[in-house]
């Protein structure tokens, strides 16, 4: 499943005082250690190693654990690009899932997720953070890497699925991402076929260079 590839990299700090400096790369066979580091031993969760939009639901279910630590790894040493990884203080804080849509094969197969209309789109389908780092504005940061590193391999469009609740949720159900913080990045909502999940998309404007690779946390 080799479906993305690694652009040049490039960059810029963003923010001022006070913030913590974010490096932003993708994820290559070199960096397979700090998926796993971040990740830790329930694989972000319930044994999944970021594996749910791509296996059918029998598979994934009997590869929980290490079966899907060991595909996720094969497929990223096969030279699939499946997110970007995002780094504070030299150590990984975040991870954030994005390629072309036909890598997701269970979101053509949902009800509420299947694709709205022909436009080729690429797909943010999930996100991790580190416990320490979240809620300092890092899911944005990585937002704004995916999109980079989807136009600088030629997307022209990102889709998210992001949850809409209100009031508070726990972590473990807002995997996808929060509307409003793609709302705050200029994606608008093409479909809602369930209350609390909008299809949201993104135009991309020209051609960029590169993936960006800096960007702040705010400090705590």
């Amino acid at each position: 499943m080799k479906t993305s590839s690694v652009p040049r990299k490039a960059g810029a700090t963003l923010g001022g005082g006070g913030a913590r400096r974010a490096v932003v790369h993708p994820l290559t066979p070199d960096r397979w250690q700090d998926l796993e580091r971040l990740f830790g031993a329930k694989g972000a969760c319930a044994g999944c190693w970021c594996t749910w939009w791509k296996l059918p639901r029998p598979e994934w279910t009997e590869g929980k654990g290490e079966g899907n630590r060991r595909r996720q790894e094969a497929w990223v040493r096969g030279g699939t690009v499946p997110g970007l990884l995002a780094y504070v203080d030299g150590a990984p804080a975040g991870w954030i899932a994005v390629e072309p849509r036909e890598a997701y094969p269970v979101l053509g197969r949902s009800r509420t997720l299947a694709p709205v209309d022909g436009t080729p789109v690429w797909s943010i389908t999930c996100f991790f953070v580190a416990r320490s780092h979240r809620r300092k504005g890092l899911s944005r940061a990585l937002v704004r890497a995916a999109l980079r590193h989807a136009r600088a391999a030629g997307a022209r469009a990102v889709e998210a699925y992001p949850v809409d609740y209100r009031g508070k949720v726990a972590d473990a159900w807002v995997y996808t991402g929060s509307a409003s913080t793609f709302r705050d990045l200029g994606f608008v909502e093409v479909a809602r076929r369930s209350k609390s999940r909008p299809i949201v998309r993104k135009t991309l404007r020209g051609a960029a260079r590169g993936v960006v690779v800096t960007a702040v946390e705010r400090r705590a």
